[in-house]
């Protein structure tokens, strides 16, 4: 009998439904993100309808425009975006106009962390990257 490789995933890579991608990719480009492959289509003029976000340190999810209004009152997804500097990344979301909550001290995050919300209300927990 033939050994069996059970396969396993590669990536897991979140789609992002936002009202605006050029919106949304403004406040994840304070967070470092820039966008690769853009989509568009004519009837949305130069607004991109879909946006592949990636960063220098490999972390990867697509922004894409939702077909109706998006309701943050419903969005049960928490993002962690980990950076070597929670200070710094806290003063640049401040600095470009954006929601950065206190920073908190957990037990299981003892260089910190803060709470942001995007521009469509999702969730986004900033710390520091696993050592």
């Amino acid at each position: 009998m033939e050994p069996t490789t059970v396969p396993t995933a590669q990536a897991f890579v979140p789609m992002v439904h936002v009202a605006s991608v050029a919106r949304a990719a403004e406040y994840y480009a304070v967070l470092g993100f820039a966008m690769g492959n853009v989509h568009r289509v004519p009837e949305c003029g130069d607004e991109p309808v879909w946006a592949w976000m990636e960063s220098p340190g490999g972390a990867e999810f697509m922004l894409v425009r939702a077909d109706g209004p998006v309701d943050d009152s419903v969005q049960a997804v928490l993002f962690y975006v980990y950076c070597d500097d929670v200070d710094a990344m806290r003063e640049r979301v401040i600095a470009a106009g954006y929601e950065a909550g206190p920073m908190g001290y957990p037990f299981y995050r003892p260089r910190g962390e803060f709470r942001s919300r995007d521009p469509d209300g999702y969730v986004l927990m900033i710390t520091h990257s696993q050592d």
